[in-house]
């Protein structure tokens, strides 16, 4: 069994209340989530329809963007909206309910990014 202190120690303090587990600091001074660097690529788009693992329903997966996490969460609740589905954000990559990569790839040019159609 973990000690407490192996589960990231204090969490709350009343002097400066909500304390990041991560660096220790209060959660406005936290410096742990501010060194996360851009994601690095050759600067091209990919979108993809995917059915593996997924009971033969179709995904369109957008791979390759250059944001940060902020950025990729804004732009994949635009794509979502664009195409009238759901989806979500998961390590770096959106994933649109639905056959969309014909509408994802317009969006996302009208966006100004490079984009490529990948896979079949």
């Amino acid at each position: 069994m973990k000690s407490l202190a192996d589960l990231g120690g204090l969490v709350y303090s009343t002097e400066s209340g909500r304390m990041c587990p991560g660096c220790r600091q209060p959660v406005a001074q936290c410096t742990c989530h501010q060194n996360k660097p851009l994601p690095t690529g050759d600067g091209i788009v990919r979108v993809s329809r995917e059915t593996k693992g997924r009971g033969g329903k179709a995904v369109t997966l957008v791979k390759g963007v250059l944001v940060d996490a902020v950025a990729l969460e804004q732009l994949g609740k635009q794509l979502k909206a664009a195409c009238g589905s759901g989806g979500t954000v998961k390590d770096g990559v959106i994933e649109v309910q639905g056959d969309h990569v014909e509408r994802v790839m317009a969006a996302l040019q009208k966006l100004g990014h490079k984009v490529k159609r990948a896979g079949g």
